[in-house]
């Protein structure tokens, strides 16, 4: 109920009793409309409550169901029910987590990844989901990424034997061997644009060897040509080899003899 003040209106005689009386009575009408304002907002705030907790306790009950289900290595059906449970409560950062656990073993890593990026941007204290964070993405090949990533978990929680022992020193083995294999590429290319880069050898073609292999060449072409043989089949069947001087008169009859070459 709205209250309102008393104003006395001019040349109008109001006793005192009866003024006091009305603002009385006005004082308890607000007073009852404040109690029913308040008595509606905790109301609201207590539906509020209930509403949360109801969300809470069934996407516990969904996370619990697809732990199970991961377990028994039916990785489809959790990621149902844990996006079923992300619905419920969107900031929980260890359903991101388990999330991105079953993705690495579907072997999927860009989700996988994502997935730990969500999971570290709603608890940035949780070393479980650096830890996973890390080895997705070694999954990808970002050794440098997982590296720092294992680094931060252990920041967290430095008395964790299985992300320095096991995580951390792999990550730095694969980066030790990227490193090597780099090394010996740059090499090995190296060394190939030398060998392309290398010039000819610069032969003396005017060298004593080289001019009298020429002229042994020369004299042996003029001697092959000075001299040509034929073989002359006869008639009868013959067979006979004849040379042929550049100076020969004539050659032999060909109604006599059939030139075999």
């Amino acid at each position: 109920m709205a209250s309102f003040g008393w104003k006395r209106r001019i040349g109008e005689k109001v006793s005192k009793a009866t003024s006091q009386q009305f603002e009385a009575e006005a004082a308890d009408d607000k007073d009852l409309g404040d109690d029913d304002d308040a008595n509606w907002v905790h109301a609201a705030k207590r539906r509020k409550e209930i509403l949360l907790e109801d969300c809470v306790r069934k996407s516990k009950e969904l996370k619990d169901e697809g732990a199970n289900l991961a377990e028994n290595r039916r990785y489809r059906e959790a990621l149902v029910k844990w996006d079923e449970a992300l619905q419920l409560t969107p900031e929980d950062a260890t359903l991101y987590e388990m999330k991105s656990q079953v993705l690495m073993s579907l072997h999927e890593m860009f989700p996988a990844v994502h997935a730990a990026e969500m999971a570290v941007q709603r608890n940035p204290r949780s070393w479980d989901a650096w830890q996973t964070l890390g080895r997705a993405q070694l999954g990808l090949g970002e050794i440098a990424l997982a590296i720092r990533s294992f680094q931060v978990s252990l920041h967290i929680f430095p008395m964790n034997p299985e992300v320095w022992k096991e995580d951390l020193s792999w990550a730095r083995k694969l980066q030790e061997q990227q490193k090597a294999t780099k090394t010996e590429s740059v090499q090995a290319l190296a060394k190939g644009e030398e060998l392309a880069q290398e010039s000819i050898p610069d032969y003396d073609f005017e060298s004593d060897e080289i001019v009298a292999v020429c002229a042994a060449i020369a004299e042996k072409e003029k001697a092959l040509s000075a001299a040509k043989t034929m073989v002359i089949v006869s008639a009868s069947g013959t067979v006979e080899t004849v040379t042929e001087q550049d100076n020969c008169p004539a050659t032999p009859d060909e109604t006599l003899y059939i030139r075999a070459r």
